[in-house]
C-alpha cells in the first residue's frame, strides 16, 4: 500500500492537553443525564469544523485504503474502499461534541454502520471491547455496546462530499454519543478484545467512557 505522511507530533499541544486533564480544565460540574438539552454541559456551538490531530497527517488514497477487522471474531476481514462502498451504506445526521468544548450540529455522514461490520465478522461471546488503530499511530477504545450502538458509522463521506484528508479521510470512525476523540481518524484496524486497552488520550488523563452529557472529559 502506498502511504506517506506529513507534519510532526505536536508535543506542546499534547503536553498542554495533559495539563488540562490534570487541572480539570473546562469542567463545569453540571450533568444532563437525561440529555434534555441538545448541547452538552460546558460546550459551545460552532459553525466551522476545527481540525484536531496529533500533528501527523497520513496521505492515503481511496485506492490504497485497507481496513483490518480482527481479534476475537469468527470471521476476520480486510476491506478495501470499494468493499465499503459495495456494502449497505446509510446516511446519518448527528452532532459532534469535542472535549475541547466545541460542538457542531447536523453533520451528514455516509458510511457503513458498525452493526453491519459486527454482523459480518461475528464477535465471539468473550469480546467486550473494541480497539481502534489509526494510520498516524493514534489509538482509542470503546465498549462493544458503544460500538454497535445506533448512529455509529465507519464513514467515508461528510455533507455529501468525500471525507477530506484533514478530517480523517478516506475513512474514519464516527461515534456521535461520545466525545469526538473516540471517533478515530484515518482508521486502519478495528480489534475486538476481551480486555480493555486505553488509547492515546485515555493514557494521558482523559476519561475512558467519554460521555459528553455527564462531562466525562477526564478520568
Amino acid at each position: 500500500m502506498t502511504q506517506s505522511f506529513s507534519g510532526k507530533i505536536k508535543d506542546k499541544l499534547i503536553k498542554a492537553k495533559r495539563k488540562w486533564a490534570a487541572d480539570g480544565r473546562l469542567l463545569t460540574g453540571a450533568t444532563d443525564q437525561a440529555r434534555e438539552n441538545r448541547l452538552p454541559p460546558g460546550q459551545r456551538l460552532v459553525k466551522d469544523w476545527p481540525v484536531l490531530d496529533l500533528g501527523i497527517t497520513p496521505h492515503i488514497s481511496a485506492d490504497d485504503f485497507k481496513l483490518q477487522i480482527n481479534g476475537l471474531v469468527e470471521n476476520p476481514l480486510v476491506l478495501n474502499f470499494m468493499d465499503l462502498l459495495d456494502l449497505a451504506n446509510v446516511v446519518a445526521v448527528n452532532d459532534i461534541h469535542c472535549v475541547t468544548s466545541w460542538s457542531r450540529y447536523d453533520n451528514e455522514w455516509q458510511g457503513v454502520t458498525a452493526l453491519t461490520l459486527a454482523e459480518m465478522v461475528r464477535p465471539k461471546p468473550e469480546a467486550k471491547h473494541v480497539l481502534f488503530t489509526a494510520h498516524d499511530g493514534y489509538t482509542t477504545n470503546v465498549r462493544i455496546d458503544q460500538f454497535v450502538d445506533e448512529g455509529v458509522l465507519i464513514a467515508h463521506h461528510w455533507n455529501g462530499e468525500p471525507l477530506s484528508e484533514e478530517h480523517g479521510g478516506p475513512v474514519r470512525v464516527v461515534i456521535p454519543k461520545l466525545y469526538f476523540w473516540k471517533s478515530a481518524k484515518w482508521v486502519r484496524e478495528i480489534t475486538f478484545a476481551k480486555d480493555d486497552q486505553p488509547g492515546f488520550w485515555e493514557e494521558r488523563g482523559y476519561h475512558n467512557n467519554a460521555d459528553p452529557w455527564t462531562e466525562e472529559r477526564y478520568g
